[in-house]
């Protein structure tokens, strides 16, 4: 296993990283909105989180010599099921190879944020 660190994604809030390799596949841990040029949450509306959160990703997997073309599956969580359209639109304009996806509504997200999403990868 390989652990993926990029400064072009927000360093890991806890004792996790910010994605592992093994096995050919690059799993990232949940990301949410926090800009890491700066390390805080600018973004307030779900669109703008959300674009936040897919750039994180993108810049992750890119990392780690994959790519958002080779998502195999992606875990979203969303504060609002309200918001499942606009974080639809934005999500299908970065995940254009439409991988297999869970979406779901949780009570509360780390920092309050709106939107957090995990993929899977190939290499």
């Amino acid at each position: 296993m390989e652990k993926i660190y990029t400064t072009n994604a927000p360093d890991a809030i806890g004792p996790y990283s910010q994605a592992v390799k093994v096995n050919g596949l690059v799993f990232t841990s949940g990301q949410i909105a926090i800009n890491p040029a700066t390390g805080n949450v600018e973004a307030e509306t779900i669109e703008a989180q959300t674009e936040q959160v897919c750039l994180n990703l993108k810049n992750i997997l890119e990392a780690a010599g994959s790519s958002l073309e080779k998502a195999v599956k992606t875990v979203c969580f969303l504060a609002d099921m309200g918001d499942f359209a606009a974080f639809n639109g934005i999500y299908g304009k970065y995940f254009t190879e439409k991988p297999a996806r869970s979406c779901v509504a949780v009570k509360q997200l780390p920092k309050n944020v709106l939107v957090e999403v995990e993929v899977i990868a190939e290499l």
